[in-house]
């Protein structure tokens, strides 16, 4: 199945407890349908000198009209100063996974 109407947002975390705690607020308050944390190795340029360290990486699993509020909350939710927030579209995926995400992202 091909649609473009589901994203997957991702951003990470210096710690598991953090990224474990900011995924359980993200699918809590319904902006995705599920989260992944699993242990990465970043290496990036920050203040002025290259970076290597270990994070947490979270993907999260939603439905592309929510990107905008899911950026927000992780943005107010976050302890870095410009948290990673990326979302790259959903080009393929089962039609009954894509239903089970979009039934859970939907509020009231």
């Amino acid at each position: 199945m091909t649609n473009r109407d589901f994203i997957v947002v991702t951003t990470t975390h210096e710690s598991e407890a953090k990224a474990r705690e900011l995924a359980a607020a993200v699918v809590r308050e319904r902006l995705a349908a599920c989260a992944q944390v699993y242990p990465v190795r970043s290496v990036y340029w920050w203040e002025g000198e290259v970076q290597d360290s270990a994070e947490w990486r979270i993907d999260l699993k939603t439905r592309a009209d929510l990107a905008g509020r899911l950026a927000d909350f992780i943005g107010a939710e976050h302890s870095y100063d410009t948290p990673e927030v990326i979302g790259v579209p959903v080009v393929t995926g089962s039609a009954a996974y894509l239903e089970w995400v979009g039934a859970e992202t939907r509020t009231g």
